[in-house]
């Protein structure tokens, strides 16, 4: 599955690749997809992180309620925090696993990186 990021083709990636139940979706940063841009706030772009993924979910049949795992990703580990609202909203009900790590992105713009794994639901 591809969302139209131009990452995907120049680095030669999905977005997310579905494997039996399982969908496993690529680190996404906070891009607008459809815009190609970025806002300079953490928590701006924690939240389009997690439509970007949403979307990715969709399209493999599923929602953010379908995910069992996630890791975030921050250059400065300062930027969690504020982030825990946002994160909160969109899984406080899942409790998905998760963990933090601190490491450098690809592009200085980018402050947070967002991986998930989902369970498709079974019908």
């Amino acid at each position: 599955m591809f969302s139209g990021s131009t990452f995907e083709d120049q680095i030669g990636y999905a977005r997310a690749v579905v494997v039996g139940d399982q969908v496993h979706v690529s680190g996404t940063t906070g891009f607008d997809y459809a815009t190609m841009t970025i806002a300079d706030d953490v928590v701006a772009q924690a939240e389009q992180c997690l439509r970007n993924i949403a979307a990715a979910l969709a399209e493999a049949g599923c929602t953010m309620a379908d995910v069992v795992r996630v890791r975030y990703l921050l250059p400065d580990r300062a930027d969690f925090e504020p982030c825990w609202p946002v994160l909160r909203a969109w899984f406080g009900d899942v409790r998905p696993a998760a963990t933090m790590l601190v490491c450098g992105l690809a592009d200085p713009r980018m402050r947070i990186e967002i991986e998930a794994y989902a369970q498709r639901p079974t019908t």
